[in-house]
């Protein structure tokens, strides 16, 4: 198999503010040519640094790629570093340099000098242009090995990777990703579940995923192996049913959006512990104005009142925090925007503010429709945001599974 290495450059991805989302996106294009990537490598924008990174890249792996550190600055050295590892010179490359200054020409500015070094070319390799940026990429040949150069930010990376990274790869059988993702339920349980498939697999490799609310599968396997591959997706379907939500990267929001599209349906939120996170993912969707219809953020008591209708004997008896109140928000915010569906959230997202009777974590959903009101009870746990997340990850699950 041929095993590839990304190395993320900028010192600015060793800091607490910005995260290198380019190889996620890289290993997962190397996967489905059925190229394995073995390491993954941040480097800050440190000449001697960088040049350690790519002699231990070309030690273990075939393919190295590099995102990041081609601009223009003092501070970008990718192209100087891998000179200076193959000890190989750089040249100017008039066309490359004509190309860039018309590019400046055409925002009506004059080209920086130090926008001279992108047009310089490590001597035997090719330049991979860039539609959406001033830094073209490079693509060498040394010792056996691939190494590509791209820009590192992903809107420039991504279209040149797919337009003239890919062409120029060298490719192993090609593979196929089956990824479903399931709502609400632990990693453990899935796992325990998919024991049948998972036990049998040959060709098929099997990996679960966890985050807030969702597990992720993914099956993965060569072309040889298609047949197993559609057996194993099958077994997972039966097992799961409708514990999946989605048999790709489609998430949640976007499913519950097309459900309520598909039926003409429309749907308004009540808010507490989430604060409009709820109506912001739902809203997130291009065209959701066609099923959305309002979101309502009531904190206070005196809002739930007011704006919903929500009884005060019913908060001072049960607390805001209560079954009986998420069923009345439910209904008074579909009643309110006479909407088919209504959603409500009331809970305790911490850190503070919890009892032995009704700890952080603890959540109440409501969905109401014409002819009933349902209510859930959760238990979450972890951070405020997570809490949060949480919450509405459930509400969305729990519409879900009405429109189905």
């Amino acid at each position: 198999m041929i095993r590839a290495e990304i190395i993320a450059i900028g010192s600015e991805l060793l800091s607490p503010f910005r995260s290198d989302t380019n190889s996620l996106y890289l290993t997962r294009s190397l996967e489905e040519q059925g190229i394995r990537v073995v390491a993954k490598t941040i480097v800050g924008d440190d000449l001697d640094s960088l040049v350690f990174a790519l002699g231990t890249a070309f030690q273990r792996s075939d393919v190295i790629l590099c995102s990041g550190g081609l601009g223009p600055t003092i501070d970008d050295l990718t192209r100087d570093a891998l000179c200076a590892f193959l000890k190989i010179p750089m040249n100017l490359d008039a066309q490359l340099l004509a190309g860039i200054e018309e590019r400046f020409r055409n925002f009506g500015r004059k080209m920086p000098e130090s926008n001279r070094k992108q047009a310089m070319v490590p001597q035997g390799a090719i330049s991979l242009p860039n539609h959406h940026g001033s830094a073209p990429g490079v693509y060498l040949e040394a010792s056996g090995k691939q190494i590509f150069l791209l820009p590192g930010p992903p809107f420039e990376l991504e279209p040149m990777w797919e337009k003239y990274g890919l062409p120029l790869l060298r490719k192993e059988q090609a593979y196929q990703r089956k990824v479903f993702r399931i709502g609400m339920l632990p990693e453990s349980q899935v796992d325990e579940m998919l024991k049948p498939v998972t036990s049998s697999l040959r060709d098929v490799q099997y990996t679960i995923l966890a985050a807030p609310s969702e597990i992720e599968v993914h099956l993965l396997a060569p072309e040889n192996a298609a047949d197993e591959l559609i057996s194993a997706s099958a077994e997972v379907r039966a097992i799961l049913g409708n514990w999946i939500y989605a048999e790709d990267l489609e998430t949640m929001e976007a499913l519950v959006g097309r459900l309520l599209k598909q039926r003409g349906s429309r749907v308004a939120v009540a808010e507490s512990c989430t604060g409009g996170l709820l109506a912001e993912r739902i809203t997130n969707i291009a065209g959701s104005s066609e099923y959305f219809d309002c979101g309502i953020v009531t904190y206070s008591n005196e809002a739930k009142a007011k704006l919903l209708n929500v009884p005060p004997d019913l908060i001072q008896s049960f607390g805001a925090v209560s079954e009986p109140v998420a069923k009345s928000m439910a209904e008074g915010v579909r009643e309110l925007a006479n909407a088919d569906y209504g959603l409500s959230i009331t809970g305790i997202a911490g850190p503070d503010g919890g009892t032995e009777e009704k700890p952080v974590g603890l959540v109440f959903i409501g969905l109401s429709d014409e002819k009933a009101t349902l209510v859930k009870e959760y238990r979450f746990i972890g951070s405020r945001a997570r809490i949060r997340f949480s919450s509405t990850q459930a509400a969305l699950n729990l519409l879900r599974l009405k429109l189905l």
